[in-house]
């Protein structure tokens, strides 16, 4: 079976920005085309949600918590079809212990002041969601502690014992609101390996939940920088997949193997601002992590999916190498249509390989083919121009149905393909043509959206017959970087016997002899 971790969470800008109409127009189209279960990014404490207000005026004094913004985004999250992945963080500055900041935005990173005010502040947000929302529905909403504690950019000198302290008063505050409730940690960024041993270590010995283990996955190298982006360098594809993999050989033997493993970011690179995020390399590059990552985790989330994101600030040009698999104005990258892609295969797996996915549709016999270019990282040889791939691929004529069994004509299937590669279905490349407008008009954005669409093209195959229905040899060409779509499905011939398309243009048996 081909799973569904592959997304069933993705990455989002810090919440504040749920609030936007393009955030929700952007949302709700990822939405309708590939349909993603959870969402999780920064800053549902931040104080540009405002939920912990502190007040000390005309002789009161307290802590009020105020739930205005948090409820206009879940809203919109649940009326899309989506639940949050709860990701505590950052610091409220009037709960904060100092003022060190990440990004522009100003996320606090520094330890609460006083834990059992943190704990209060979780379990506010927590009895109030489940008010809101019902225990059942909020129980299926994971809730990670804190975001990358390994790095000091994210959390103040990287102070582990100060970090496993806020674990511990996290953990006990969400457990005490509801013991059914998911949460888990620790959210480490790749390279950061020996947090592993005293993490186990410590969740251990104080005996504390540790529901799912969480952690972040990038392959990219240290940031080259320029104005307002960065280059960088890459490992290859395969380290994705075996940094998903690392956490279970790291734990193997302590208390916390075989927990649920959710890579809660990853992507190639981990900078904002990198233009590799909006090529269709990036896309060839992801399709063999998607076809194959949930056999190492419970899920992997992209980071992210929609340039509506500001982390280095307002982006200073369209294409500005963000993160997400959509660009400003819904612009769908080759990223997107990967993920559109896999969105339309079935979950039985018919075959696997290094350059190919093929999946069957049990209730319609519907066969699906994704297929990609391999390509490397830095260290490897360029991708040539082509690839070719030579598929035999398994075609059912009887397909069981509502009420019954379908009968198809075993003799041709019916195909359609969709092609995204250096050329086709690739709006950076038309945008790169432009002259890489800043600020594209009304008529360069028109043009953009029809550059991103996918190459089709329909065709049919003929079918070899075999016991168990027919196979049919899918030959195809792959351009340079590129992501294909094939779906193949059994032809019902309904052609009557009077149809000669021959004499479309006029032509006669008489005319052709004459000629």
């Amino acid at each position: 079976m081909l799973g569904e971790a592959w997304r069933t969470c993705v990455g989002t800008g810090r919440f504040n920005l749920a609030l936007r109409q393009d955030y929700q127009e952007s949302l709700a189209l990822v939405q309708r085309e590939i349909g993603f279960r959870h969402i999780r990014g920064h800053g549902i404490l931040h104080d540009d949600i405002a939920v912990h207000r502190p007040y000390d005026a005309a002789g009161h004094r307290g802590t009020a918590y105020v739930f205005t913004y948090v409820d206009q985004v879940v809203d919109a999250y649940l009326r899309l079809g989506i639940k949050p992945f709860l990701e505590l963080g950052f610091m409220p500055k009037g709960l904060a212990s100092g003022g060190q900041t990440v990004f522009w935005w100003q996320g606090n990173v520094t330890p609460p002041r006083d834990h059992a005010e943190w704990a209060r502040l979780v379990q506010a947000l927590l009895r109030h969601l489940i008010d809101r929302y019902g225990i059942d529905e909020v129980r299926t909403w994971p809730v990670e502690v804190w975001n990358e504690p390994n790095l000091t950019h994210f959390w103040a000198g990287a102070d582990q014992e100060a970090y496993f302290r806020l674990y511990e008063t996290s953990v006990l505050a969400v457990k005490d609101v509801d013991a059914a409730l998911q949460v888990g940690g620790p959210a480490i960024s790749p390279g950061a390996d020996d947090w592993w041993e005293p993490f186990a270590e410590f969740v251990t010995r104080r005996d504390l939940p540790a529901d799912f283990l969480s952690v972040h996955a990038y392959t990219s190298g240290p940031a080259q920088h320029v104005p307002f982006g960065v280059y960088q360098t890459l490992r290859r594809p395969e380290d994705l997949l075996d940094q998903f993999a690392r956490p279970a050989k790291l734990l193997a033997g302590t208390a916390l193997a075989g927990r649920p493993l959710h890579v809660t970011e990853f992507n190639t690179s981990y900078r904002p601002d990198n233009p590799v995020h909006d090529t269709a390399y990036n896309a060839a590059y992801l399709a063999p992590v998607l076809a194959s990552g949930g056999e190492h985790a419970d899920s992997f989330a992209y980071w992210t999916f929609s340039d509506v994101f500001e982390e280095e600030g307002v982006p200073a040009s369209f294409f500005h190498g963000g993160f997400g698999m959509l660009g400003h104005r819904q612009v769908r990258k080759p990223t997107f249509h990967l993920y559109a892609f896999m969105a339309r295969m079935g979950q039985e797996v018919l075959a696997r390989g290094v350059d190919h996915l093929v999946t069957r549709h049990a209730a319609t016999g519907q066969v699906t083919v994704l297929a990609w270019q391999p390509v490397g990282g830095t260290d490897d040889a360029a991708e040539p121009e082509r690839h070719e791939i030579r598929l035999s691929v398994p075609i059912v004529s009887d397909v069981q149905v509502t009420g019954g069994t379908c009968t198809s004509d075993t003799s041709r299937v019916f195909g359609m393909r969709y092609d995204v590669d250096e050329n086709a279905g690739n709006a950076w490349a038309a945008w790169r043509e432009m002259g890489r407008p800043a600020s594209p008009s009304a008529r360069q954005l028109d043009a953009l959206h029809e550059a991103s669409e996918p190459a089709r093209r329909a065709f049919s195959l003929p079918v070899v017959p075999t016991p168990d229905g027919g196979r049919a040899d899918l030959d195809l060409t792959l351009g340079r970087h590129g992501v294909t779509l094939v779906t193949l499905d059994p032809v019902r011939d309904e052609t009557p016997p009077w149809l000669d398309d021959s004499r479309i243009l006029g032509r006669t048996p008489s005319d052709k002899d004459d000629a």
